[in-house]
């Protein structure tokens, strides 16, 4: 029997919208002002829509995580309590080779809880730097041990080397996060736009190879299909930072057109999702993969898996990583660090 979705809004009428399907406004939304202050800074950087640039100038330009960085410095925001959390670098052998790894560190004796983090960037863009401020959240708020994992990138590496990598990954955590002094019965799978259709496809995967599954998913706006003309395409085709062109232009560089309908990219197509472990699914309202990701709740939810879905009014895709500037990504780090919390808590 399907559960009944579950659609938080954590008593905060302006910050979450309980349209976690429809989001049919009749006018185009714009962001908060909060969010608008970063994508000022953003255009201050100079940054330029991904599909006007090559691929090296993708990757050389200012991101959205550095307008953050500079509206938290401008306004004198304090670094801590993320800023003191400990890191550590090592790498993940695999038979592709060894992957960067940084392992953030929760104070206290451990063995911590585990949570495997992939981060976003449309597996052409970005890095574990990019990507830093959402592991110190994490272990902020759910004080797990946060492993911060990289892959190949294309063009150098084509689809599916990412997948291929992050299943790598999460089956040397599995036999080896003892050495972190993690906990190997309690780890839970995290990820952002690609890094989130990374972290489902280790939940997807685990349960196929009938091995040690992940006891939670954190999947934030997550890539979750290959429909360019969704509701969300079409309204938000021309959103900062990312828009429907750009979607198009990581999509040709990280695979060919035909490949995009393939099970571990078009999530929402599948029909194995029984039997998978509760999700924290999070969009934005101004993104082009919102569609895709509230339809990928639902295909759990019908599936039988429990899902707290969270749709994010007056925000853009990148947001969930701004939560030192952005009210509205601190409540929601703050409903995704509760969820975790809840997974290994029960999972002892």
């Amino acid at each position: 029997m399907p559960m009944k979705l579950n659609v938080r809004t954590l008593g905060i009428a302006a910050t979450f919208s309980m349209l976690a399907f429809a989001s049919t406004q009749a006018e185009e939304a714009k962001p908060e002002p909060q969010m608008q202050t970063v994508l000022d800074a953003l255009n201050a950087l100079q940054a330029k829509p991904f599909h006007t640039l090559s691929v090296a100038d993708a990757r050389a330009q200012a991101s959205a995580a550095d307008a953050a960085r500079t509206v938290q410095r401008d306004r004198k925001i304090s670094p801590l309590p993320e800023a003191k959390v400990a890191t550590r670098d090592f790498a993940i052998p695999t038979a592709a080779g060894a992957l960067p790894a940084r392992a953030y560190i929760p104070e206290g004796e451990g063995p911590f809880p585990v949570v495997l983090y992939f981060h976003g960037g449309g597996w052409v863009v970005a890095d574990l730097n990019t990507y830093d401020a959402t592991p110190r959240a994490i272990v902020a708020g759910s004080k797990a041990l946060v492993i911060s994992v990289d892959y190949h990138h294309a063009p150098e590496s084509k689809f599916p080397a990412q997948h291929d990598d992050a299943w790598a990954a999460y089956t040397w955590l599995v036999e080896n996060v003892h050495t972190l002094n993690g906990d190997a019965k309690r780890i839970a799978v995290a990820g952002e736009s690609a890094g989130g259709n990374l972290a489902a496809n280790v939940a997807l995967m685990a349960k196929e190879r009938k091995t040690v599954m992940p006891v939670y998913q954190l999947l934030v706006y997550p890539i979750a299909g290959n429909d360019l003309n969704t509701p969300s395409y079409q309204k938000n085709a021309n959103a900062l930072p990312l828009g429907k062109a750009d979607m198009e232009w990581f999509a040709n560089v990280f695979t060919s057109k035909d490949q995009t309908a393939d099970k571990r990219i078009n999530l929402v197509g599948r029909s194995d999702l029984g039997g998978l472990p509760p999700a924290t699914i999070i969009t934005a309202q101004i993104d082009p993969l919102r569609s895709e990701g509230q339809a990928y709740a639902a295909k759990l939810e019908n599936a039988g898996v429990k899902v707290n879905l969270i749709n994010v009014d007056g925000v853009t895709h990148e947001f969930f990583g701004m939560a030192k500037v952005v009210g509205k990504a601190k409540a929601a780090v703050d409903e995704a660090n509760a969820g975790l919390s809840k997974s290994f808590g029960n999972s002892k």
